[in-house]
C-alpha cells in the first residue's frame, strides 16, 4: 500500500509503502530506501516496531542518523576521503571529521528513490532504483543501483543490492537499521543477548579508520563467538571501547564472502522472546552499539532515544578497503555487476 508520507522543501513528494507477509509489517519511504519501521510478534504473538525511526520527513531531513536508511555509494568510513584508484587520486566528501562516513553528507539515505511494488509467488516486496551522477559528492563513474527489499512467506525480510558503473569506482552498499528487539521506545538493548560468528575484528585509531591487520576478539570485550548480553563488557577498560564510547567495529566474518548467504549473527531480547538471525554473502559486519545516540531526538513511538536503546548490525565489506590493500576489494570495473545479499529472520 503506497501513501503520501510529506513534501521537501523542493516541493517532492515523498511516499511510504506498507509490506506485510508471513507475520512481518514492514513501511519504507522513497527517502533514503528508509525502512520506517519493522513489525513481528513476541511470543505472545504482540506486535511491536523493532526498528528506530521518526514520525515525519522533516525529522529525517533534520538530522537522522542513519535510521533504517540504505547507505552508498561507500558504507563506513574512508580515511580522510581519499583514495587512489588505476592511478588517479580521488577526493570524496569529508563529514565525520576529517574522514568520509556512508558515502558523505548527501549519501544515498539522503537521496530520492524511486519505487516499484512487486508481487512473486508467495513473496511480496519492493525494487528501489537510483542512479548516482559521476563526480556525486566525489565518487568516480556513473553508478546505477538496484535494491530489492522483499518480505518472503516465511516472513524473512531480504535485501539484494545490485551495481554497475560506467567507470572503475568502489562501492559499498548495506543498510542502516537500529534494532531494538523489545521495541523501539522500550529503552535499552544492552540486555539483548548477541552471538557474531567472527575470530576476528579491525581494531581502528581514533578516527575509527582501521589501522591494519585485523585482531583476535578472544580475550577481548569483542568476543562474540558465544552468546552474551550486548552489554556484559561494554564498560571495560579497552582502549578500542574508549575510542567508540562503546563499541563500532567491523566484525572479519569466519565464513568469509560468498555466492549465497550464510549464517554469521543471532540477536534475541529475552524479555519478548524476538529473534532475529542474520545470513549474508559479506565478509564483513559492523556491530554498533548506539553510542551516539544522546537523547536529542524523539522517536516514532515518541520516547526520547538514549545512548544504547538500539544497535546496528550492517553487512559490508571493512571500512577504509580503498586504502588498505589486504582488504577484500570494494573496486567495480565496468563489465562488472556488484551484488550483495543480506536475509534477516525472524521468530519469537
Amino acid at each position: 500500500m503506497k501513501s503520501h508520507f510529506g513534501t521537501l522543501a523542493d516541493g517532492t513528494e515523498i511516499h511510504s509503502w506498507a509490506l506485510e507477509n508471513g507475520g512481518t509489517r514492514l513501511k519504507v519511504l522513497s527517502w533514503g530506501g528508509v525502512v520506517q519501521s519493522l513489525e513481528i510478534p513476541d511470543r505472545e504473538g504482540r506486535y511491536a516496531n523493532v526498528s528506530l525511526g521518526f514520525g515525519t520527513i522533516e525529522d529525517y531531513v533534520a538530522g537522522s542518523p542513519y535510521f533504517g536508511a540504505l547507505i552508498g555509494r561507500y558504507g563506513n568510513r574512508i580515511a580522510e576521503g581519499r583514495f587512489t584508484l588505476d592511478g588517479t587520486s580521488h577526493q570524496v566528501d569529508v563529514n565525520d571529521g576529517v574522514n568520509s562516513l556512508h558515502g558523505g553528507a548527501e549519501g544515498f539515505d539522503k537521496r530520492v528513490w524511486d519505487v516499484e511494488p512487486f508481487t512473486e509467488g508467495s513473496d511480496v516486496g519492493l525494487y528501489l532504483y537510483r542512479t548516482s551522477a559521476d563526480g556525486e559528492m566525489g565518487h568516480p563513474g556513473t553508478l546505477t543501483t538496484k535494491v530489492t527489499y522483499t518480505l518472503t512467506g516465511q516472513g524473512d525480510w531480504r535485501v539484494d543490492y545490485e551495481a554497475t558503473t560506467d567507470r572503475a569506482t568502489v562501492v559499498n552498499l548495506t543498510s542502516h537499521v537500529y534494532w531494538n528487539l523489545a521495541g523501539e521506545n522500550s529503552g535499552t538493548a544492552h540486555d539483548h543477548e548477541l552471538e557474531i560468528a567472527a575470530s576476528r575484528y579491525t581494531p581502528v585509531d581514533s578516527g575509527l579508520i582501521p589501522t591494519g591487520e585485523p585482531a583476535e576478539v578472544a580475550g577481548t570485550p569483542f568476543d562474540f563467538r558465544r552468546t552474551k548480553t550486548v552489554g556484559q563488557d561494554l564498560r571495560a577498560a579497552h582502549q578500542q571501547l574508549l575510542y567508540a564510547k562503546g563499541i563500532d567495529h567491523n566484525y572479519v566474518l569466519d565464513k568469509g564472502s560468498t555466492d549465497e548467504p550464510e549464517h554469521v549473527a543471532t540477536l534475541r531480547d529475552p524479555s519478548s522472546g524476538r529473534t532475529m538471525k542474520i545470513a549474508t554473502t559479506e565478509p564483513g559486519l559492523q556491530f554498533y552499539s548506539g553510542n551516539f545516540l544522546d537523547g536529542t531526538l524523539v522517536g516514532t513511538g515518541g520516547g526520547i532515544y538514549r545512548q544504547g536503546d538500539a544497535l546496528c548490525l550492517e553487512t559490508q565489506h571493512f571500512p577504509d578497503s580503498p586504502n588498505q590493500p589486504s582488504f577484500p576489494s570494494t573496486v567495480l570495473r565496468p563489465g562488472q555487476t556488484y551484488r550483495s545479499t543480506t536475509v534477516h529472520s525472524f521468530h519469537a
